[in-house]
């Protein structure tokens, strides 16, 4: 069964970066044709979906972060990590990892971390 665990800061101020790691267990981010997420909760909104590195090493972005959003992966420690620069209040939300199944869901899922941007 994989299991997924964010990490990061919880706080920042605007215009820092930031920057939040998901440890994989129990399947390799490198197996072929798994992709791994960043979804986001903002606060009193729904799911939104940040971006996803695949299997192959190639990542893709929301379109509405404006290019702030870059996911970078570690696969001696079989892990995938978010960047995202120039954070605004807006940027607040709880931030999850999650792998991609075959349909385009998502079964598995970090169990979120809280970010808090605020000066």
């Amino acid at each position: 069964q994989v299991q997924l665990q964010e990490s990061g800061p919880g706080l920042l101020k605007p215009s820092q970066t930031l920057s939040l790691t998901c440890t994989v267990s129990g399947g390799s981010i490198t197996t072929s044709y798994t992709a791994w997420n960043w979804i986001r909760l903002p606060p009193g909104k729904g799911l939104e979906w940040v971006g996803v590195i695949r299997y192959d090493g190639n990542a893709h972005y929301s379109p509405s972060l404006n290019g702030r959003t870059s996911i970078s992966r570690d696969t001696s420690k079989n892990q995938f990590s978010l960047n995202l620069i120039s954070v605004t209040p807006e940027d607040t939300a709880v931030y999850y990892c999650a792998r991609e199944g075959d349909y385009g869901d998502f079964p598995s899922w970090g169990q979120g971390t809280q970010v808090t941007v605020s000066s």
